[in-house]
Parts: structure tokens; C-alpha cells; sequence
């Protein structure tokens, strides 16, 4: 469960037909090869051939429709999508691109109440079409308040779109995709689908240098009637929004997946290599950055499988979910940057090798904090959520982990998007409280004390209004809501104490290094710089476990996974 290992793969946890479609995808990519997979890179060939692959096993089909609209097999499972996400991405980030876009192309359509629009995206998914989201634009990036696309009623009940959207996914092959713009007679939020093939459908450009496809298009008087309707008002604006925040848990896959390719590619160079008379692996510094990049890694997977769980537990009753999956978006991504950066110093200058997967590794990972809203707008949106969950807990029965097969079909009726306040969320010092290891015990003394930061020295008004400053402090907040789904996926997967308590080693190390940060802010009052400063801590130091998790956890993984040539 730790890492994923396309060639000692089970499937244990999905069911059979599951099973099956993610066996199918890695022989699919392993018979392909890496060779033939960086060529194909390198020459931004369109993946033609994973679509092909994709129609003929009826893998979007199955994995992405609804039971009402499509077949046996049919239905949107987090739980089995995840593990799609996480060797689609294992691969290169532009086949799991095409996945992603398709997704929140088909967010607004089974989210709207229009069947004929619903029927028509089952019959494209089992033709093995892939769908595309037009929401942003040039002008305004993800800003959809001042959206500049347009659809204008003719009088006779149809309707003219007029606009142009950029950095639209699939743009160039997408037969429905899910345009945004506002009703040009009442400024009313609208949702409608557009087909590529129409003459009116403008393809200006792929506006960016890779294998996918990124589109920027334009509709010029592009038709449109009330059968391409998905949702007009505020129904449109929550759409637009729900649909990312299904869309945005990904993100934090993908990274999960080309990381997990780039350690094992890392570990094999450097334990494969002689320096100075030594195995580059018997290099101290070498131990402590593969150490380190394994735990970080580690960690990335077990919240972002705990946050899965609440996904798919959600109801209008507990939207923590709205919490922990900006968090899988904001944290893991960016704790998958420095995972490479990790790998990166240990391999050097073999990392920028043309015929080497982590090449590829070291700019897509780039990539997954900046989609599907920045970093800093996550972590604006998590924010929100600070005072309820230290100062105002609600009561939940526990959730257990949620892999029963089953559509998820709250995903698609999340209702209103805002009430972000009046979101609650279970005691964090329940889980806290079940652990006592000498790394999750010095973690807990900082959370204690950042608590008692918001209580007593909170930011003033000035500081309210500096962004940077209030950023670093939800870098600490994100790290407690981190730590605590990572204990409890700990719990429920029954691992080993010592891997949590090295998981927490960097976790301190975190904390001390966001803390240093907020010392440092020139607004930082006296009062506020005594709390920072004593939330500045060290890791405890344990030879013993730390060899272990080397010796046991990291460098025997040397040579168990090699991609086919």
C-alpha cells in the first residue's frame, strides 16, 4: 500500500473488474516502454494510442459515467479512481492530463439536470471520447467573476455564444465541452456544451509545448440551443465550483504518481553507482535525502487516501471535505516538488538525461501547484476554515475507510458552495491523543502553541491585510489538518510506529521553518514573535529508528521496479 509497483501490483483492494482495468493500463505502458514513452515525449506526439487503448477497454466509460446513464461497472468511485490517478500519472502527466480534463469537462454535465446532455456524454464516454472544461479565459485566468464569454438569446429560443476560452484541456478533440460564460440580456451565470467539430468553434492554438493539448478557442456566433444547456444562475456558479473541488483532489495524485516512478529510478542510479570508492547509498548525506523523500512521499499517500475517505463520506451534513481537498491540493503538490528536489541532489546531473523518466518528473511536477487554482488561492480557501476547527468541534461517528464499490453520487449534488463557515469539523486532539511518539509529541507542543497564538496574539488588522503573513500562517494550520489525517490513515493501515515517528521528524522541521518565517515578517509584534519562537523545534534524534527506516524501508526498495525498456 506504501508505493505503488506496477509489477507487484494485486489489486487487493479494488474489486475485479477494477482489478482488471488498472492490470490492463500498466501493461498497456510497460509494453509501450520507456524508450518508446521519452520518444514520444520528447517528439509531442499525441497520445493517440492511450485513447485507442481507453475506447477499446472502455475505461473512461467505466470508470466516469453514472450508473442511471451507463452500464455494468459503471460508476464514479473515488476509491477506484484514485488508483487510476495514481498509475496513469506513474506514466507521465500527459496521459493523466487527458484523465483530469475529461473530469471536469464532465463535472457540469452530471451535475446538470438536462438528460438528453447527461445520455449524450455516456454515449461519447463508451465511444471513447474525452471531454474538456471551458471555464478560464486569457484576460482573467480562473477569475469567473468577470468572465467575458457570452450567449445571447435570438428570440426564437435558441442562443449565440460569443467569447474566447484559454488553457482549455482536450480543447482540440473535445465534441462536449463544458463552456461557461453569463447570458448576455441578464448577466446570469450559464453553462452550456460546445463541440469542437462546429464551424463556429475557433481552435486558435495549444498554447503550451508538450504532448497535451491546451487549447485556446474562440466562438464566433457559435449556435447553441436548450439542448446544449447544463445549468444557467447560480446553479452554473455553484457548478463551476463543485466541480473543481471534485477536479482539484487529483492534483495531489498525479504528484503521488510521477514521484513514486522518480524514486524508484533515483534509488536504482544511486545504488547502482560507484563514487570515490563508495556506493553513492553509503553517503550519509545520500541516506538522509532518500530517507527524507520516501517519508515525505509516504505521508503524500496516506492523506490523501484518508482525505478520499471524507469525499466519499461527504453529505450536506459534513463537508469536511472542503477542507482536506484544497489541502490535497495545495500540501501534496508542493510536498511533491520537494520530493524531487530531494531525489534530484542525490542523482544530479543525471536527473536532465534525455532518455530518463525523472527528466521528465523534474518539470511536470512543477506543474500540479499552479492547476486548478494556485497554491495561494488553496490556501486562502483553507483558511476559511481555521476557527471552527481549533475552537468550535462538532460531533461525527468515525469514518472508516470508504473502498466498498459504489457510485458517489453527493459529488454531484454538493448544493450551494458557500456556508464555508459554518463548516465543522471532528476534535483534532482525538487523533493527536492516540499517539505517543517522541516526533508526534514535540508536533503536538507546536500545535499547542500555535493554538494559543490565535487566542492571545492573533493578527491585527494590518496584518489581516498582508497576504504573505497570513499565508505562512495557513502553511502551519494545513500542516496540523496534514498531520492528522496522516495519523489516522497511520492507524488504519497499521503502520509501522517508526515510520510515523521519522514521518514526524520532518514534520517538526516544517513547522519550525514556517514559524522562522512568521519571526521574521517585519509586522511580527514582540508578543507574537515570543509564540514563533517557541514553536522553534527540533526534531528528536534516534539513530536506531532512522537506520532502520534506511535499511528497511528505503534502500530495500533498491531495484524493485524498473520500467520495460
Amino acid at each position: 500500500m506504501l508505493l505503488f509497483n506496477p509489477k507487484q501490483f494485486k489489486g487487493d483492494h479494488l474489486d475485479q473488474r477494477s482489478r482488471e482495468i488498472i492490470s490492463k493500463t500498466i501493461d498497456f505502458f510497460e509494453r509501450k516502454g520507456k524508450r518508446k514513452l521519452k520518444e514520444d515525449d520528447r517528439n509531442r506526439v499525441w497520445y493517440s494510442d492511450l485513447l485507442d487503448f481507453i475506447k477499446e477497454n472502455q475505461v473512461f466509460y467505466e470508470l466516469l459515467t453514472p450508473p442511471e446513464e451507463g452500464e455494468e461497472n459503471c460508476r464514479w468511485d473515488t476509491w477506484r479512481n484514485c488508483a487510476f490517478n495514481e498509475v496513469i500519472s506513474f506514466y507521465g502527466l500527459h496521459y493523466w492530463y487527458t484523465w483530469q480534463v475529461s473530469i471536469l469537462g464532465l463535472g457540469p454535465i452530471w451535475m446538470s439536470p438536462n438528460e438528453k446532455a447527461r445520455q449524450n456524454a455516456a454515449d461519447l464516454l463508451k465511444g471513447g471520447h474525452v471531454f474538456a472544461f471551458g471555464l478560464s479565459e486569457r484576460e482573467h485566468g480562473a477569475d469567473i467573476y468577470s468572465t467575458e464569454m457570452t450567449l445571447t438569446p435570438q428570440g426564437d429560443g435558441t442562443y449565440l455564444a460569443n467569447g474566447e476560452k484559454y488553457y482549455i484541456g482536450n480543447g482540440n478533440v473535445a465534441e462536449m465541452v463544458s463552456t461557461f460564460g453569463k447570458m448576455a440580456d441578464t448577466n446570469d451565470y450559464v453553462f452550456f456544451a460546445a463541440n469542437y467539430q462546429n464551424q463556429n468553434y475557433e481552435l486558435k492554438d495549444n498554447v503550451i509545448n508538450s504532448q497535451s493539448y491546451v487549447a485556446d478557442f474562440g466562438l464566433r456566433n457559435y449556435p447553441v440551443t436548450e439542448d446544449d444547456i447544463l445549468s444557467k444562475g447560480s446553479e452554473a456558479w455553484d457548478t463551476a465550483l463543485n466541480t473543481v473541488n471534485v477536479g482539484k483532489y487529483n492534483l495531489g495524485w498525479a504528484s503521488i504518481g510521477i514521484c513514486t516512478h522518480a524514486f524508484y529510478e533515483a534509488l536504482n542510479h544511486a545504488a547502482n553507482r560507484v563514487l570515490y570508492g563508495m556506493k553513492v547509498t553509503d553517503f550519509p548525506h545520500v541516506n538522509q535525502m532518500m530517507t527524507d523523500a520516501y517519508c515525505r512521499l509516504v505521508a503524500m499517500k496516506l492523506f490523501a487516501l484518508r482525505a478520499s475517505d471524507y469525499q466519499r463520506a461527504a453529505s450536506p451534513e459534513d463537508r469536511r471535505y472542503l477542507l482536506y481537498n484544497p489541502t490535497v491540493k495545495m500540501k501534496v503538490t508542493t510536498q511533491g516538488e520537494q520530493v524531487i528536489d530531494l531525489l534530484w541532489d542525490v542523482i544530479a546531473a543525471k536527473g536532465f538525461e534525455k532518455d530518463t523518466y525523472f527528466e521528465m518528473a523534474t518539470r511536470d511536477i512543477r506543474a500540479l501547484p499552479k492547476l486548478e487554482g494556485t497554491v495561494h488561492v488553496n490556501l486562502a480557501l483553507i483558511s476559511k476554515f481555521i476557527f471552527n476547527y481549533f475552537f468550535n468541534p462538532g460531533e461525527y461517528p468515525e469514518v472508516p475507510v470508504q473502498d466498498q464499490p459504489g457510485h458517489d453520487y453527493f459529488l454531484f449534488n454538493q448544493g450551494p458552495a458557500r456556508g464555508l463557515g459554518k463548516v465543522t469539523f471532528h476534535d483534532y486532539n482525538s487523533v493527536y491523543g492516540k499517539w505517543d511518539l517522541p516526533n508526534v509529541e514535540v508536533f503536538k507542543d507546536q500545535v499547542a502553541l500555535f493554538k494559543e497564538f490565535l487566542m492571545s496574539a492573533p493578527p491585527d488588522a494590518e496584518q489581516q491585510k498582508d497576504t504573505d503573513f497570513l499565508m505562512q500562517l495557513g502553511e502551519l494550520f494545513t500542516l496540523v489538518v496534514y498531520g492528522q489525517l496522516i495519523l489516522e490513515n497511520a492507524e488504519i493501515f497499521k503502520v509501522e510506529e517508526k515510520l510515523v515517528d521519522q514521518i514526524f521528524d520532518f514534520m517538526v522541521r516544517d513547522f519550525t521553518g514556517f514559524a522562522i518565517k512568521l519571526y521574521s515578517k517585519a509586522s511580527s509584534t514582540p508578543e507574537q514573535m515570543d509564540f514563533f519562537n517557541r514553536m522553534l523545534k527540533k526534531p528528536v534524534v534516534d539513530n536506531e529508528r532512522y537506520r532502520y527506516i534506511w535499511e528497511n524501508h528505503v534502500l530495500a526498495l533498491a531495484g524493485s521496479y524498473e520500467m520495460n525498456p
